[in-house]
């Protein structure tokens, strides 16, 4: 096997040159004798690798200077109670869109906080799945704020275009699209992303937070999940997850060096036009998203005939394609081709997926 291409939904794959220079630095980083792993994080050291790692995702999002950027513990079900805590207050309802798996796993878990209004924006019974025109979603012009998922990891749904909800703050998590092709971030109110998919290993999340909601926190959230308190703290109220924002920094520094968003947003059209090209123009294989919804980051397909399913996952395995299987919940295969996946691995799986089929149509 030459080379070994990693499709897992999260933890994902990390570029590889990245892994190569944590792997040079992990014993004695920067002449210090030490792991950054074993620094400090009220070191001088790790306070300038912190703001570097911040300062370059403020410059590759664009950041305006009136947001908080936050490094935070818990993942995005962390901030599915950190949300609400913060952003809601008593007597007040908030939107939630919801369009897939981790979408209404938030509206689940703001509900032991607060008023929750669901609002189900995705028809899946007449045919291809579509998500439903913004004015037919009914949003409420007095809500708190409005919480969606741009897109949908379990499910292969992405909207691309940014909810209007006239001057309601917009929150949105963005945990599998973060970093994946240009947004305006002065059209949030406050992004949240698990690190594991573009930024890094699990771990850490990142928050982007506009200064004017900071303040408003329940009176029972708990500190380390207060965004006023971390903001003031510089991320670093407690010790917060050193190795994992090392390897954000370096991370961004690859995708820097790689031509910043804008570039990787064209390769990943292309890896996904390129997967997506191949599935509608087979019938050994199928995608059930109408076109203009689906995932550049994660591509859900069946096999026609899914009794083969396993031949396929043990196969492809063989030829170095993990983490093909899809989610438990929908079962067929699932392709998450997050930045780090080169367009080599998008080339590969297809050509195995023809050899695949052609093997059964005889």
């Amino acid at each position: 096997m030459s080379q070994v291409f990693n499709f897992c939904a999260g933890p994902a794959m990390l570029p590889q040159a990245v892994m190569k220079k944590a792997q040079a630095e992990f014993i004695n980083w920067q002449g210090t004798g030490s792991s950054v792993m074993e620094l400090s994080h009220r070191s001088k050291e790790f306070k300038a690798v912190a703001a570097k790692a911040e300062a370059d995702l403020r410059d590759l999002m664009s950041i305006p200077d009136n947001y908080s950027v936050l490094f935070c513990h818990g993942g995005g079900r962390g901030q599915f109670s950190a949300v609400p805590l913060n952003l809601l207050p008593e007597g007040k309802s908030a939107d939630y869109i919801i369009s897939g798996s981790w979408s209404k796993a938030a509206a689940v878990e703001a509900e032991r906080y607060g008023d929750i209004n669901r609002i189900n924006v995705v028809n899946d019974v007449d045919s291809d799945t579509y998500v439903l025109p913004s004015e037919e979603w009914g949003l409420n012009p007095d809500a708190a704020f409005v919480h969606y998922c741009p897109n949908e990891t379990v499910d292969g749904i992405e909207m691309f275009d940014i909810p209007q909800t006239n001057g309601v703050p917009l929150v949105a998590d963005m945990s599998s699209t973060i970093l994946s092709h240009e947004i305006d971030v002065e059209k949030f109110a406050l992004i949240y992303a698990g690190a594991q998919k573009n930024i890094g290993p699990s771990g850490l999340t990142i928050v982007i937070v506009r200064n004017d909601l900071l303040g408003n926190a329940q009176p029972t959230t708990p500190s380390i999940m207060n965004y006023q308190v971390l903001a003031k703290s510089d991320s670093m109220y407690n010790t917060p997850p050193t190795y994992a924002w090392y390897l954000a920094g370096l991370v961004f520094e690859w995708l820097k060096e790689a031509g910043g968003v804008k570039e990787i947003s064209k390769v990943n059209k292309q890896k996904a036009e390129l997967l997506y090209g191949y599935i509608d123009n087979s019938e050994f294989y199928q995608n059930h998203i109408e076109p203009k919804f689906r995932s550049l980051m994660n591509v859900p397909f069946w096999l026609t005939d899914e009794s083969l399913n396993a031949e396929f996952l043990e196969q492809a395995e063989a030829h170095g394609l993990m983490a093909l299987e899809g989610h438990r919940n929908v079962g067929g295969m699932r392709a998450s081709i997050y930045n780090a996946m080169p367009l080599l691995g998008i080339e590969t799986l297809v050509a195995f997926m023809k050899d695949f089929s052609a093997k059964h149509c005889q």
